[in-house]
């Protein structure tokens, strides 16, 4: 039975170290920089061989930065031969963008999950997606979880 590695990118490092806490896991070693052109460069430091991968990252804050960085995380821990890549991300970017509104509007829900799957991700986690129907524009597993204050408290002890 492969182990549990936990990554946490840039997004939500507190959050990643209080959950690793709370399963009593040490977070997995991560190198994030940025090239002079702002191209995003991770370097994951453990190995993750045949390990279950679990990496942790909001679409929150610099929305388009964070979901890059998760995608090239999730990538490299695919091709490292990672039995399986879990992305928990509990604030799913572009989930406002379920539909086509307007004549020449993209699906931007349906095009971050086709991302997250092309990158290599084999489940997804989020929380209190906008609405219910994003859930259907994944090719892969994912679990929707309801947020309440008094499961907030979990993630926060």
């Amino acid at each position: 039975m492969p182990n549990i590695v936990l990554f946490s990118g840039s997004s939500h490092q507190d959050l990643s170290q209080r959950v690793a806490h709370r399963l009593g896991l040490e977070l997995g070693k991560v190198v994030t920089k940025k090239f002079s052109n702002q191209e995003t460069s991770v370097e994951i430091g453990d190995s993750v061989r045949e390990e279950d991968v679990y990496i942790i990252q909001s679409g929150w804050g610099e929305i388009n930065n964070n979901l890059m960085e998760l995608l090239i995380m999730i990538n490299a821990c695919r091709i490292s031969s990672s039995s399986r890549v879990t992305a928990v991300i509990p604030c799913f970017p572009y989930a406002r963008q379920d539909k086509k509104d307007k004549s020449h509007a993209p699906i931007s829900a349906k095009l971050m999950a086709n991302m997250l799957s092309v990158a290599g991700a084999d489940h997804i986690i989020t929380m209190d997606l906008h609405v219910s129907q994003v859930q259907g524009f994944f090719d892969i597993p994912g679990g929707r979880r309801r947020m309440k204050w008094t499961g907030w408290s979990w993630w926060t002890t």
